[in-house]
């Protein structure tokens, strides 16, 4: 088995020495054809005939022209319809020269460049002039079955080679549409794998954001007050500790997420949503930024993905507000259902100064472009930019029903 396997290679390897081969056996049975008479008695017809040397030269170039079937079908074929031709009006008797144009016919019809008219009108074209020469001017009557015969193999050549060139283009067509399927499950793959990392980047910015920065505040106080008001100081490093620990939770939850499915340790808790606002606000009091909360949701019930990005839009304004709107600022959270929407908006009213550390901050972060992404992702739109009069000012618009896939319910 494994050397017909080898040899199959390669032939197809060296196509040249397997047309070699197909012209040398085509001569072969050329020669052979040729001492057959087929109107003999029965038991007379090997050897009743014998070939002339004009039709042995025909046949031998005819079979060798076949060497260059699969370079230039058609000029192979039109040279040895040519050489039919003339053995067909000069034989007698006939050598089947005609044999050579028959393979030359099919190479034609199956060959991937020509298409099914060109087929029939090239075998059209050979059947009729082949049979009909035959017939005009051959030395036997035209009804004879060497006629007849002649005109059903150039048939069936263009019928079988046209059929081979249909299966060769529909098999390449599967094989395209699978090639083509697998590209887009790639590209849809990557396409998730990208959007999923994008999320869950927004969803590191804002956990880090917002609990590094009640950190730094609440440290910068404890350094402050540790020597005349140690009391103060051991509140501020408990919130500290209070902060941290929340960070850890919430990265462990959201780092979670890229833990193999069926992990006994992967995270089960409720991504955070509105029924956490008081608990956010109070955060940010105990950090020194006094927070004013205000709900007439009518207690809605959102989706999971619209309750966690209008959290996090809430999180990540709040979270700016306390870096950098100034000591004195203060901060009017409201949370509004207006007809199939959920609006939330966020309302500061410092002068945009931020003291300490904070003044070295340069600003460049992703804030404010996560917000955007989070709430477009949903159907929804935010807009944010400085209050007339001083401040600032974070709205966003979010779809009581969501539009996104159950991919993007969880953090």
């Amino acid at each position: 088995m494994s050397t017909l396997l080898h040899a199959r290679h390669w032939l197809k390897a060296h196509p040249l020495a397997l047309d070699a081969a197909l012209a040398a056996a085509v001569l072969v049975c050329m020669l052979a054809g040729s001492f057959v008479d087929p109107n003999a008695e029965h038991g007379a017809k090997w050897g009743a005939r014998t070939p002339d040397a004009l039709g042995v030269t025909l046949m031998t170039l005819s079979a060798a022209a076949l060497v260059l079937r699969r370079r230039a079908p058609r000029t192979v074929l039109a040279v040895t319809a040519g050489f039919s031709l003339i053995e067909l009006a000069t034989g007698d008797p006939r050598a089947p020269v005609a044999m050579s144009a028959v393979v030359a016919l099919y190479t034609v019809a199956s060959a991937s460049a020509t298409d099914r008219p060109t087929t029939w009108r090239v075998g059209l074209l050979t059947m009729t002039t082949l049979t009909g020469t035959a017939m005009l001017v051959g030395p036997l009557p035209w009804y004879e079955q060497e006629n007849l015969g002649l005109f059903a193999w150039t048939g069936m050549a263009a019928a079988a080679g046209d059929a081979v060139r249909s299966r060769r283009a529909f098999i390449h067509a599967i094989r395209e549409r699978a090639e083509r399927a697998e590209r887009t499950r790639e590209e849809e793959a990557r396409r998730r794998v990208a959007e999923e990392r994008l999320r869950i980047a927004r969803d590191l910015h804002d956990v880090v954001a917002h609990h590094i920065a009640l950190v730094n505040v609440q440290a910068g106080v404890a350094a402050h007050v540790m020597d005349k008001r140690p009391d103060q100081a051991k509140e501020a490093l408990a919130h500290v500790r209070e902060a941290s620990r929340s960070a850890l939770n919430e990265l462990r939850a959201t780092v979670g997420l890229l833990r193999q499915s069926g992990d006994p340790e992967a995270p089960t808790e409720p991504a955070p949503g509105l029924n956490r606002l008081d608990e956010l606000a109070g955060t940010f009091r105990n950090a020194g930024l006094p927070v004013e909360v205000a709900r007439a949701d009518h207690g809605t019930a959102l989706p999971a993905a619209v309750d966690l990005a209008a959290y996090r839009v809430i999180q990540e304004a709040l979270t700016n507000v306390r870096k950098h709107a100034g000591p004195e600022a203060k901060a009017e959270v409201s949370v509004v259902r207006v007809g199939p929407n959920i609006e939330v908006t966020v309302l500061d009213n410092g002068s945009g100064e931020p003291t300490g550390q904070e003044a070295h901050d340069d600003g460049g972060g992703h804030g404010l472009l996560g917000m955007r992404e989070r709430v477009t992702a949903l159907g929804g739109s935010c807009t944010a930019g400085p209050r007339y009069g001083g401040g600032f000012r974070v709205h966003a618009i979010l779809p009581v029903s969501s539009r996104t896939a159950p991919a993007e319910d969880t953090a």
